[in-house]
């Protein structure tokens, strides 16, 4: 029997949450700015909400009511003031990715009709460049200048310009209504399959699944989150500053990948959103930092074989105490982190919880607003993707003799459709069903499981299944493999034989061999052993017959997934 659910209250619409927010937080933080000085100041939500109210004002006297808007620069409070500014009473937002190069954003931006562009300064040559080819881009905004010059606008000014509409009587944003089922948010997939489509997102495709997930997790007002992900990303935009603001909490920034550790300890968040990649090195180098020396390692495996007797056998909570040190090195007051958009190694969020790092796998996808289900505060299972979202239903569509099948989703989280492509909407969307194109199965209690994508599964001469997600997984728990890629590659018979194409961790291997320097053979040779290790507990149609060494890391989206059609 599931448990209850935490309440939650209503909103209608992100205008009506944010409003609600400002009345129940005000003199509240809603962000945490890290200022030139590396000191910290703090934007309250009344001064959040008047900045929202005076930047939209400020796009309407523009022209742009109705308009499209793109957004794109690093994580940054001018990034999610463009966000709700535009939603909340102008227009559409079209967040895109700062990482994609020049000639995709000029298609991306063309695609859209994006008549503005909101950006960080380290962007304009970029944007100026490609502006004279779109014909629709009316204005540029420049997070970072001071003043307007003669081809971009200062958003600084615009706030200013708003704030001075509104005192003078210009209640045209704060008065605009809101058409909760409208088109209000076009995110382009990451597109790791090929060309990227774009997600039609309404208001209420977004507050329903952020009240799902907090009737699912439970998160306050003394809770604040550091914000890791891309917010372009709509896990990071939902769970890691949307779901924040609607609960009262402080959003800080990460100023980088390698800044994580430093951003950590001085914002002391609570509530993390991560990739698997993030996390699993997290712990791989808790335990490289153990094995260092003989003694702290096994004072660390004895902490957590008593910890773990006194929490599961007498309900003793010694963990954070005990493993003080570990918690400092995040910050202090880390309890939660959730992981998504990838599958996360059971044995790491085990081996977190001893030292006790809650973890809460879950899973999504940018057309379902993105989550779908998640692990539970009471209920979880560290190898499922969790329970479905409250008002979410999943199915599992025409399994075989193991139950796996596709996972198709409905719910008020599911999107419009893609944008300007009826094809493509009616292939994913029929009969009010999402067909997500992903593979897994339900167990006896309801818990969901994932197995692969339907796209990547490899099918023998005899009829098997072969997950490659499977065999990765696998390979990923090894030291001395950084990442690989399983694909299938057909005989001369027309039976298929797995290929694994592996990208050594080099680091590593150079200090299991003691040696800086090391050949391709005695590469070659450790990765064979490693595979073959694996190749023991697989029958034969799932054994790796084929091992390629690449030297070159993957390309990747900006969630760490492979974007395996770039691969030959």
């Amino acid at each position: 029997m599931q448990k209850p659910l935490y309440n939650v209250r209503p909103i209608r619409d992100l205008k009506d949450m944010l409003c609600q927010s400002q009345k129940l937080f005000g003199e509240r933080n809603a962000f945490l700015i890290k200022e030139k000085d590396d000191k910290y100041k703090g934007i309250t939500f009344t001064e959040f909400k008047n900045d929202v109210d005076a930047l939209g004002t400020a796009f309407l006297s523009l022209g742009l009511k109705d308009a499209f808007i793109a957004v794109m620069g690093e994580n940054r409070y001018e990034w999610c003031l463009t966000y709700l500014a535009t939603v909340n009473g102008t227009g559409v937002i079209v967040p895109l990715d700062r990482e994609l190069p020049a000639d995709e954003i000029q298609n991306l931006l063309h695609r859209s009709g994006a008549q503005a562009i909101v950006y960080s300064g380290k962007h304009d040559e970029a944007i100026q460049n490609i502006s004279s080819s779109l014909p629709c881009l009316k204005y540029l905004i420049n997070m970072d200048a001071t003043e307007d010059s003669d081809n971009c606008l200062s958003l600084r000014k615009l706030v200013e310009k708003g704030k001075a509409l509104i005192k003078s009587g210009d209640r045209s944003y704060i008065d605009a209504r809101i058409d909760p089922d409208a088109l209000s948010v076009l995110i382009f997939t990451s597109g790791t399959t090929g060309i990227p489509k774009g997600v039609m997102l309404s208001h209420t495709n977004i507050c329903a699944n952020m009240m799902a997930v907090c009737s699912a997790l439970y998160i306050d007002s003394s809770d604040s989150a550091l914000s890791i992900l891309p917010l372009h990303h709509t896990y990071e935009c939902t769970a890691g500053f949307l779901v924040m603001t609607y609960n009262g909490c402080a959003v800080s920034f990460n100023e980088g990948l390698k800044h994580i550790s430093k951003n950590l300890r001085e914002t002391r968040p609570s509530i993390l959103m991560l990739v698997p990649l993030i996390i699993e090195n997290m712990y791989r180098k808790i335990w490289e930092q153990a094995r260092k020396k003989k003694t702290t390692y096994i004072k660390l495996k004895t902490a957590i074989f008593i910890s773990d007797l006194l929490y599961n056998v007498f309900g003793l909570d010694i963990r954070k105490k005990l493993f003080r040190t570990i918690h400092e090195s995040i910050g202090g007051r880390v309890r939660l982190i959730i992981s998504g958009a990838a599958a996360l190694d059971p044995e790491v969020s085990k081996g977190l919880r001893s030292l006790g790092i809650t973890v809460r796998q879950g899973y999504g996808l940018t057309e379902c607003s993105p989550i779908v289900t998640v692990n539970r505060d009471h209920e979880f299972k560290d190898s499922s993707i969790g329970l479905p979202l409250p008002g979410v239903d999943v199915k599992i569509v025409n399994p075989n003799e193991e139950g796996i099948g596709e996972l198709a989703v409905k719910g008020d989280n599911v999107m419009l459709g893609y944008y300007n492509n009826p094809e493509e909407t009616q292939k994913v969307l029929r009969d009010g069903w999402l067909y997500t194109g992903d593979l897994g199965y339900c167990d006896d209690d309801g818990f969901f499981y994932i197995t692969g994508r339907k796209k990547n599964v490899i099918v023998t001469k005899n009829g098997k299944n072969i997950y490659p997600e499977e065999l990765e997984a696998l390979l990923a728990k090894s030291p001395y493999i950084l990442e690989s890629m399983i694909t299938g590659e057909e005989e001369e018979d027309g039976d298929v034989k797995i290929k694994a194409i592996i990208v050594p961790n080099a680091d590593e291997i150079k200090l299991r061999l003691k040696q800086d320097e090391i050949s391709q053979e005695e590469i070659h040779k450790l990765i064979s052993n490693e595979v073959k290790a694996i190749n023991r507990g697989m029958p034969i149609y799932k054994k790796i017959n084929k091992i390629v060494i690449r030297e070159e890391e993957f390309q990747k989206t900006t969630t760490r997934k492979i974007k395996r059609y770039t691969v030959s």
